[in-house]
């Protein structure tokens, strides 16, 4: 892989239209992930499933004009696009009803997907994608060829289980969680600590997972990456929703750290964009190098 200039990656998961009080938008943290990695300079693909609809057709075309592959969304005629229903409260943070059966719980497997993550320099999944069983054995299919396995725990009750998280756990290279999943996970997992610190050394070791971090809505993020703990704490912003600014900031740490940019400049640089994202509308804002720079005040 050359660290310093393309990378390739693949998100999995679902594609979907986030349905607001007074507005839609399309998104899904797959998506979100991509469309910030591809903004990066990252050669981007995404897998997932759309309806034979004129939600599905527009979230095509929306993808396409994005400069990402949409070779591997496949068309569902049976299942409608997905959608959600997101509220938002007094400070921005979101709360979210996931419709189901949806399209992009009926992935399918294909010869094509298994090549291009064979291929493929990171493998971006969550757990959401995981409540139906068709698009879960896809995923574990694809998570046997994949390089480098990113996890993006994102817990949505209730569609998942322990069994499961544990087993999409084992599997990660990499697990980013908010501060709400670390201590959930920390219990199910039966940790007996309860400092921040402990319970990240605690998943990593109970998973085998040397990288891991841990998102504090506001006040930033830890790091844990290679037996070494990183700290950013926050930028201020006015906020104006929460919506895919942890996409957004995943999608930033990753890209840093692959192209070899230290653990505590990447981390920076992602608390930073995802805090920029929090201050517009929407999970997928355009934003300039020029304007993280002015921000982060470098």
């Amino acid at each position: 892989m050359n660290t310093k200039y393309m990378l390739s990656v693949v998100s999995f998961g679902e594609v979907l239209w986030d349905l607001f009080p007074t507005h839609k938008k399309i998104g899904g943290a797959p998506l979100n992930v991509a469309l910030r990695m591809n903004s990066l300079g990252a050669e981007t693909a995404i897998i997932s499933c759309v309806g034979a609809d004129e939600g599905g057709k527009e979230i095509m075309s929306f993808i396409n004009d994005n400069d990402i592959s949409t070779d591997l969304i496949q068309i569902a005629d049976e299942y409608k696009t997905g959608v959600v229903h997101v509220m938002i409260n007094e400070k921005g943070n979101a709360s979210y009803d996931i419709s189901y059966p949806s399209a992009w719980d009926k992935i399918i497997v294909t010869k094509e997907m298994d090549e291009k993550v064979s291929e493929a320099d990171v493998f971006v999944f969550g757990s959401l994608i995981c409540r139906d069983e068709v698009s879960r054995a896809t995923l574990y299919n694809l998570l046997d060829k994949a390089k480098y396995k990113v996890l993006d725990a994102n817990l949505r009750v209730p569609y998942y289980t322990k069994d499961v998280l544990n087993e999409l756990m084992l599997k990660a290279d990499f697990i980013k969680l908010n501060d709400e999943e670390l201590y959930e996970i920390s219990q199910q997992l039966e940790s007996p600590y309860n400092s921040f610190e402990q319970n990240i050394k605690f998943i990593a070791e109970k998973t085998n997972t040397k990288h891991v971090c841990v998102t504090k809505g506001a006040f930033g993020a830890v790091l844990y990456y290679n037996d070494k703990f990183y700290y950013n704490s926050g930028y201020f912003i006015k906020v104006v929703d929460t919506v895919g600014a942890g996409d957004s900031f995943l999608a930033s740490l990753i890209v840093g750290l692959l192209r070899g940019k230290s653990p505590q400049k990447s981390l920076n640089y992602a608390c930073a964009v995802g805090a920029l994202v929090a201050g517009h509308e929407g999970a997928n804002p355009k934003i300039s190098e020029k304007e993280i720079s002015k921000f982060m005040k470098l």
